[in-house]
């Protein structure tokens, strides 16, 4: 009997995903629980697993985006696992009797268990397996780890090093002009052109979405970090010793903001249609940059943490999300959103809001600067925060009046725990 493998419903107005790679090849044996495909939703790469024993039949290729419900391959349980692997041994025989080096770089390639899609961008960057360590199952190159290494500059720094002898033998008809005329070169001029994955084109239709379906302001302050760096460099090795973790500051943000959002519900809120459907609870989104793109996992129940607890969590969604591993259930939901483009070095920007969310909270980079404290001028480590708020629920005293108390909780964290 032939079985039949469809895409699953991957998630709440998710309607299409993306064949990242198949794990198995047209006509193996495959069995009951073993993975054989990876699809790319707009949030995550999830697993496909076969349902039944039997001979995989593939239906879709690597790179299509198809809708849920597909069916993308089949499963005939009739074929038994002893004639199949009789089948795959017929092939190793050939090889051995007549090679050809054509055929032994493809089985080399095939040993170093590289997906198609990734093979392909391989030959357009001019790389070797040798080069991009996988990061997939059994060690298997994806398209990722290729795009990391193009992105890192390899693929560049390969090019450069393959044009001298073009460009020596473009110069000699005019050596006699060597003194006073620098050869023309044509680093930097490459171009390439890579599609948008999933992930991306989710990202770019909804950044588009709220800038266009939002009347979106941003509201900005600044906060002395002196109390806080204080209290971490106190209690940064005891922390660590008993949790594991480094103690950073997004706790403190995180534990703000949940003070905060308590005393301006407008905040915490969202719209939905005529409707401002408000929440009695703090789902606390955070932004995490991975190489595939930007996702925003959620620390649910954030009001209820304490501040270790908020730290540990941080700690495991970043990690499962630089990972690749988030469920479609981490990064659904949210109330409210915290991004900190300080890790990157960005003094001041103006965040866009995660839809249907109604505000985002932006950190910025701890800089020392001049301010004028009792009269007198003294160097502080200060951070711009900036608050982009949806102005139809959100009216300009409550987003300022929200960052004030934010501002007043992080400069004195002692009131975080009085709550005061």
């Amino acid at each position: 009997m032939k079985h039949e493998v469809k895409v699953p419903a991957v998630g709440e107005s998710i309607n299409e995903v993306t064949i990242g790679q198949w794990l198995k090849k047209n006509g193996n044996y495959v069995e009951m629980d073993e993975i054989v495909c990876e699809i790319e939703s707009e949030k995550a790469t999830l697993e496909i697993r076969s349902e039944h024993d039997g001979e995989l039949k593939i239906l879709v290729e690597e790179g299509q985006t198809i809708s849920i419900g597909t069916k993308i391959a089949e499963i005939d349980d009739t074929v038994k696992k002893a004639v199949q692997k009789e089948e795959e041994t017929k092939p190793k025989t050939i090889e051995k009797e007549s090679p050809r080096p054509e055929t032994a770089k493809s089985d080399s390639e095939k040993s170093q268990k590289i997906s198609p899609l990734a093979a392909k961008m391989l030959s357009e960057a001019g790389l070797k397996a040798g080069e991009v360590t996988g990061t997939g199952p059994g060690g298997r190159i994806t398209k990722a780890d290729v795009q990391k290494v193009v992105n890192d500059g390899r693929v560049s720094e390969k090019k450069e090093a393959a044009e001298p002898a073009k460009t020596e033998q473009a110069e000699r008809p005019q050596e006699s002009l060597k003194l006073t005329i620098q050869p023309i070169t044509t680093v930097g001029r490459n171009e390439k052109r890579v599609k948008m994955s999933t992930l991306r084109k989710t990202i770019s239709r909804r950044l588009v979405a709220a800038k266009n379906e939002t009347a979106m302001l941003t509201t900005f302050n600044e906060l002395d970090m002196s109390y806080i760096l204080s209290l971490r460099n106190k209690y940064k090795e005891p922390f660590q010793k008993k949790y594991g973790i480094k103690l950073g500051f997004m706790s403190f943000f995180v534990k703000a903001a949940c003070i905060a959002l308590a005393e301006f519900p407008e905040v915490n809120a969202r719209l939905e249609e005529d409707d401002i459907i408000y929440h009695d609870y703090c789902d606390v989104s955070i932004a995490v940059s991975t190489p595939k793109g930007l996702v925003v996992p959620v620390i649910f129940d954030a009001h209820q943490l304490s501040l270790a607890q908020i730290e540990i969590k941080i700690d495991y969604i970043a990690n499962r999300a630089r990972d690749n591993k988030l469920t479609i259930d981490e990064m659904t939901g949210g109330t409210f959103s915290i991004t900190n483009g300080g890790v990157f070095g960005s003094l001041l920007s103006t965040p866009i809001i995660n839809a249907p969310q109604t505000a985002i909270l932006g950190m910025h980079k701890i800089e020392e600067r001049p301010v004028a404290l009792n009269g007198e001028i003294v160097i502080r480590p200060m951070m711009y925060i900036a608050l982009s708020y949806d102005h139809r629920i959100i009216d300009g005293k409550e987003s300022v009046s929200f960052l004030v108390r934010v501002k007043e909780l992080l400069e004195d964290p002692s009131r975080i725990l009085l709550d005061v």
